[in-house]
């Protein structure tokens, strides 16, 4: 984006003024690269330490029958009776004979919910969702528990990349709501007690599935 000749100035006023004091940290960072190194690991590795820091519970899936096996085990440890899904291409993964308990049918009285995503940001280990999705803008924040499908070729390593990248694919249509969700809900009183979901979900799983071994 070209910068106008007013706000250069502005700009290099700033940076002379700021020259004869404190030197900035970062003197080439003015929105144009990341403050933050290369990741040194794996994606998959940084967002699964950092999700699970954040309470997070974090699975990782070698392809979508792996991924199928685990929810569906965890819907038995559960005894979840209502699982609630409202995008269809998960509804065609999670086939009505096979998931009974996942279907279209009230929010409201729900054991967990299922979602997709947009992306994941690795470095924050956060889960990435818009108003662009089926689910809508409800489903990840009411649920009492939230079950994320993510693809590895939805990771990002920082929160600039999954920007960068949701401009690109929607260009001036951009969703009308993004969110950036870490872990279940959390909140501290005035002695820093923490109480885990009183404002959202109270556990939060993400099953990340393998694109590059997807094998039916």
């Amino acid at each position: 984006m070209k910068v106008s000749s007013s706000k250069e100035k502005i700009l290099k006023k700033i940076r002379e003024a700021l020259s004869n004091s404190t030197p900035l940290p970062f003197p080439k960072s003015e929105g144009t690269s990341s403050v933050f190194q290369p990741p040194a690991e794996e994606l998959e590795i940084i967002f699964a330490e950092e999700f699970t820091k954040l309470l997070g519970k974090f699975a990782f899936c070698m392809n979508e029958t792996d991924a199928k096996n685990q929810i569906k085990k965890l819907i038995v440890e559960q005894k979840w009776e209502n699982v609630y899904c409202k995008e269809n291409d998960l509804l065609n993964l999670f086939k009505t004979e096979e998931f009974p308990t996942i279907k279209k049918s009230s929010l409201a009285n729900c054991d967990a919910a299922i979602t997709s995503c947009n992306y994941l940001v690795a470095r924050t280990g956060a889960i990435v969702m818009s108003s662009a999705q089926q689910s809508g803008r409800t489903v990840s924040a009411y649920a009492p528990v939230h079950i994320c499908i993510a693809y590895t070729d939805q990771l990002v390593f920082d929160t600039r990349d999954a920007l960068k990248d949701l401009k690109k694919k929607y260009g001036n249509n951009l969703p009308s709501f993004i969110t950036f969700a870490a872990g279940p809900s959390r909140t501290a009183d005035i002695e820093k007690t923490l109480v885990v979901g009183v404002h959202g979900p109270k556990e939060v799983y993400v099953f990340l599935i393998d694109r590059t071994l997807l094998v039916e």
